[in-house]
């Protein structure tokens, strides 16, 4: 027997479970229209579970690093191995010069990267600036006979009329000095070119305490050891500075070519101009 009018907390139960399972039913069954189908869902247990959006990636691979990433930032590469540079990005073209992987003076060889693209195969090549004779030489080599990227935002410019240096950091002045160039016989030459290497063990004192070896050529000679190369160093005669005095080395006063050590890195664009 129960307490008169009270309802039996079963059916209430029972009624709630029903309305709750109709209403789904009818939810599932507004959601396809009017006509539930085998093509749709005819109740809410036969319906498909939905899955969740995929999650981000925890890494993404960076884009490959591009040759100029600014007006005043430029790229280099070291050689990983000896290749043939090409007039064009195919290895049909003509050959140009042949790179090896260190430079006369045992340290490792570097290019100046200046543009890429793909030959018909798909194989990427380098269009980099060369050290040789005649400069401002220019050829194609495959990336992978390059090493990883460098990035440099310097500019190093030498003014043969008015025998002065100056480096440019992101486009500002930030080192100015006098600097001795080549005689007539023994001229500076003129171009686009680039610092290759960094030296500090030379014994000679005529050298000063650092030198610099770049991808300018001279086509006669030049007092750079390795023969033939431009170099950017120091010098035991500091009272010929300014002036016509090498022959086509650049000389700076020793205090000058340790500053500029301290701001120029390896890889730096040189413009040698008239």
């Amino acid at each position: 027997m129960r307490a008169p009018g009270r309802t039996p907390l079963v059916s209430v139960a029972a009624l709630a479970l029903a309305a709750v399972g109709a209403a789904s039913i009818s939810l599932a069954i507004d959601s396809y229209g009017d006509d539930p189908t085998a093509a749709g869902i005819a109740s809410a247990s036969t319906r498909a579970p939905t899955l969740a959006d995929p999650l981000d990636p925890a890494f993404d691979v960076p884009a490959p690093v591009e040759l100029r990433t600014s007006a005043y930032e430029s790229t280099w590469a070291p050689v990983k191995r000896a290749v043939t540079a090409r007039s064009a990005p195919s290895r049909a073209s003509a050959v140009v010069a042949r790179l090896d992987r260190r430079t006369p003076e045992g340290t490792a060889n570097i290019v100046l990267a200046l543009a890429r693209q793909k030959d018909a195969e798909g194989t990427l090549w380098i269009r980099v600036r060369l050290p040789v004779l005649p400069n401002n030489s220019t050829g194609w080599v495959p990336r992978s006979a390059l090493g990883g990227y460098g990035i440099v935002s310097t500019h190093l410019v030498v003014d043969l009329g008015d025998r002065r240096a100056m480096l440019l950091r992101n486009g500002r002045v930030a080192f100015r000095a006098p600097v001795g160039v080549g005689t007539a016989s023994f001229p500076t030459p003129r171009g686009r070119f680039y610092v290759r290497n960094k030296l500090t063990r030379y014994r000679n004192p005529f050298y000063g305490p650092i030198a610099f070896g770049t991808s300018a050529r001279s086509a006669t000679l030049t007092d750079w050891p390795a023969g033939g190369f431009i170099g950017i160093h120091g010098t035991n005669e500091p009272d010929l500075i300014p002036g016509r005095v090498s022959h086509g080395c650049i000389r700076l006063r020793n205090e000058a070519i340790l500053r500029l050590a301290q701001l120029m890195p390896v890889g730096t664009p040189l413009t040698i101009r008239a």
